[in-house]
């Protein structure tokens, strides 16, 4: 028995990165999937590799009318959409302030919040009339914590966290979930700064960032993958409304061995003052 048994998901953004590694792990665990991403070539590649219980369509998340069809497509073809996963999304906007053109907060904002908006509001027709379902979208730490990605990325992920908490409270009354997930630095094509970067380049960013890791390492695919397995199965059923942070401790603080000389052996906590006392 597969945790997604029956299931039907639909992943924006499906045919790289996080959202390939999300289709790979909803596969085997017996979901049927949609991906829905702009790179035909990758997509149209994932259906032949992984069979009949996947489909691809593309589609720009920006367009009402597409993120409809996205919608139709999955449910006219298995009759019914348990899961949408909005994870499409790329770097946006690049610059200080006085620099950024209003084409491009319109494309960044079109893209990683407009994208989701639209997701939930043809989803939620169909999860509203079968009285289930989950609605996952991709935000990021940097909505949590401003210095770590460019101003508007920053802005349209704290935006998506909010959106999925009001929107959380509208569903919930139809048994319909809305839940955020906040990553950390994955390795990704994304994250490694170019869409089409290949995995040399992916595994300098895995050696760059490891030792500001508290695990240890950069995040992986899988690591997203299985939060939103855990999202869209029965096991959080009870559970809607919040930001899921996975970033392998990054938002804590930095790792021990990086603190100041306070914090060790050599020159204990009692006695160091605190500013200001």
């Amino acid at each position: 028995m597969g945790r997604l048994d029956n299931k039907v998901a639909v992943i924006t953004g499906g045919a790289s990165g996080i959202g390939a590694g999300t289709v790979r792990r909803f596969l085997a665990e017996g979901a049927k999937v949609l991906i829905s991403d702009l790179d035909e070539d990758k997509g149209t590649a994932m259906v032949d590799e992984l069979g009949s219980d996947v489909a691809f369509l593309r589609t720009d998340v920006s367009q009402e009318e597409q993120v409809a069809a996205m919608i139709a497509e999955a449910t006219d073809r298995w009759g019914r959409l348990d899961c949408l996963f909005n994870n499409a999304g790329f770097g946006g906007a690049l610059g200080p302030i006085t620099s950024t053109s209003v084409d491009d907060f319109d494309l960044t904002m079109d893209v990683l919040l407009k994208g989701v908006f639209l997701g939930m509001k043809h989803a939620a027709p169909v999860m509203t009339a079968q009285g289930s379902g989950s609605i996952i979208s991709t935000a990021s730490v940097a909505g949590l914590r401003v210095g770590y990605a460019p101003h508007l990325y920053s802005v349209a992920k704290a935006a998506v966290i909010h959106l999925s908490r009001t929107v959380a409270l509208e569903l919930g009354e139809h048994n319909v979930r809305v839940n955020a997930i906040c990553p950390g630095f994955i390795a990704t094509p994304l994250a490694a700064g170019h869409p089409q970067a290949d995995e040399s380049q992916i595994q300098q960013m895995r050696d760059a960032g490891a030792n500001s890791q508290v695990l240890g390492r950069v995040g992986e695919p899988t690591d997203i993958a299985n939060m939103a397995l855990f999202l869209a199965s029965d096991e959080s059923e009870w559970m809607t409304g919040q930001e899921w942070v996975v970033d392998g401790g990054f938002e804590a603080g930095r790792p021990w061995s990086r603190w100041p000389k306070f914090a060790t052996a050599e020159r204990p906590i009692r006695h160091h003052r605190p500013p200001g006392r």
